[in-house]
């Protein structure tokens, strides 16, 4: 780890359990080890996800992924697949997979402050029936992400009711919010790269590479 600029620092798990506690009988108990009629119902009214992986040096990433309710498909109480579509090339979460097949994956339905957890480990697929079975808008994803589930369980509401994520009343309005293309062409930092053309190369990708 990079040195850090804190002098209190917590090296071990007894120093968490001194200073949380331990967990009560139900959190110890909650995880499960396969989809089952609860985790399949979940993921059937999740339209949006985020998966964490990591290479195999362990350098991480975090990559939403989103469609319509349903989008990841359960083929059976220990796999689902999730559909890769058209994105930024930058395969990011794929070749971690490829280095280091475990993922985490957070299944989030709008509106509901509790989360779906789900940890197992990741393959790239491309069978034919699975891509057919994935296909949006008569579009084929590109290839669908295998995950072996290993463990699922229930995530508390506590991040989503203190955020006050899904309450429109708490929400920054438009005119404050950060601007994209403006971030990218300031962090790309180059004469040729302009907030305008960033802005345009968004808007034609989201328009027309959306699946």
């Amino acid at each position: 780890m990079s040195k850090i600029p804190f002098q209190s620092v917590i090296s071990s798990e007894e120093e968490l359990r001194n200073l949380f506690g331990d967990s009560n009988h139900v959190v110890k108990h909650k995880t499960i080890h396969r989809l089952d009629p609860h985790c399949k119902d979940f993921i059937a009214k999740s339209p949006l996800l985020f998966m964490a992986t990591s290479d195999a040096s362990g350098s991480c990433d975090v990559s939403p992924r989103g469609d319509e309710a349903g989008f990841v498909h359960v083929i059976e109480e220990s796999c689902l697949v999730i559909p890769e579509r058209p994105g930024n090339r930058r395969f990011d979460s794929l070749r971690n997979i490829l280095s280091n097949p475990k993922v985490g994956i957070v299944f989030v339905i709008p509106g509901l402050k509790e989360t779906l957890r789900i940890n197992g480990s990741a393959a790239l697929v491309r069978d034919e029936e699975i891509l057919d079975r994935l296909s949006v808008q008569g579009k084929r994803p590109w290839l669908g992400i295998a995950v072996s589930v290993e463990e699922c369980y229930m995530h508390c509401a506590k991040a989503f009711m203190r955020s006050q994520a899904w309450d429109p009343d708490s929400w920054i309005p438009s005119e404050q919010l950060p601007n994209p293309s403006r971030i990218i062409a300031d962090h790309v930092n180059q004469d040729h790269v302009t907030e305008e053309i960033v802005a345009r190369g968004m808007q034609d990708s989201y328009t027309n590479r959306l699946y």
